[in-house]
């Protein structure tokens, strides 16, 4: 009996203690949760902005300087991505204009040049090849394909006609200020072409193609803040110039007297 007894007791002591053992892990996990959900409402409540400040970028730049220049080969040329495609590409540029700038050859003249040494090397090789028992040199047959042609003329056709758009939406007189930006570029340019002849300025435009754009893909953070400054001036100059000359010129009267 006192075995049966203290056997009970027992079981009675150890299902008080499971009981009080859940009722304490009930009681932690309840707080635990409401700990848990102050913290989540603390941090809904806090004021953090999702949206970051826009960082300055230079002519309003939303993409990355690969995307801007085309994404494609061109761009990996000019942002030297193939350092001896780049490479080839620039001292074979340079060759032409050496020749035709500093040893003053004429496009046909160089033309025909090229021809003759080319066909005289290709003539001389399939002739020396049977003389010494060898099967002439297969030439491969070199045709333009029909896209790249279609391609070039297409890409050609919707940059000329963006342009003239530009150009009719500057004409009609509705945005000032891209007007005078557009008379200025031309009058640098006409002083640039003034200076120097067509093949150099497109020479030198070229190597600034092969420079600015790597130069700029590299230190753009840099460049991004000296150009935000720069135009916070240029703003500033341009209110004041609106307000002394542009704000002093009868526009309306002009109107009027045209409609």
């Amino acid at each position: 009996m006192a075995d049966n007894a203290a056997g009970e007791h027992e079981k009675e002591s150890s299902f008080v203690e499971s009981v009080k053992e859940k009722i304490s892990e009930t009681f932690h996990s309840e707080g635990s949760s409401s700990s848990s959900d102050s913290d989540n409402e603390g941090k809904k409540s806090s004021p953090v902005s999702d949206v970051k400040d826009k960082v300055y970028r230079l002519f309003g730049r939303e993409k990355p300087v690969h995307k801007v220049l085309g994404g494609g080969k061109a761009a990996d040329i000019f942002l030297w991505k193939d350092k001896k495609l780049s490479a080839g590409v620039l001292g074979f540029v340079t060759l032409i204009w050496v020749l035709f700038e500093l040893a003053e050859y004429h496009l046909l003249t160089l033309v025909c040049h090229t021809l003759i040494f080319a066909l005289a090397i290709l003539f001389v090789w399939s002739n020396a090849a049977s003389f010494i028992n060898k099967s002439p040199p297969k030439f491969p047959e070199v045709a333009l394909p029909d896209d790249l042609v279609l391609g070039v003329a297409s890409a050609l056709r919707t940059e000329i006609n963006q342009a003239l758009v530009i150009l009719r939406n500057i004409a009609s007189g509705k945005d000032l200020k891209n007007f005078l930006a557009v008379i200025a570029g031309l009058w640098v340019l006409s002083i640039l072409g003034s200076c120097w002849n067509f093949l150099t300025l497109f020479y030198t435009s070229f190597v600034l193609l092969h420079t600015v754009p790597y130069l700029y893909d590299r230190y753009d953070d840099k460049v991004d803040a000296l150009a935000e400054k720069a135009e916070a001036e240029i703003k500033k100059q341009y209110a004041v110039f609106s307000v002394k000359v542009l704000s002093k010129i009868p526009v309306g009267s002009l109107k009027k007297k045209f409609a």
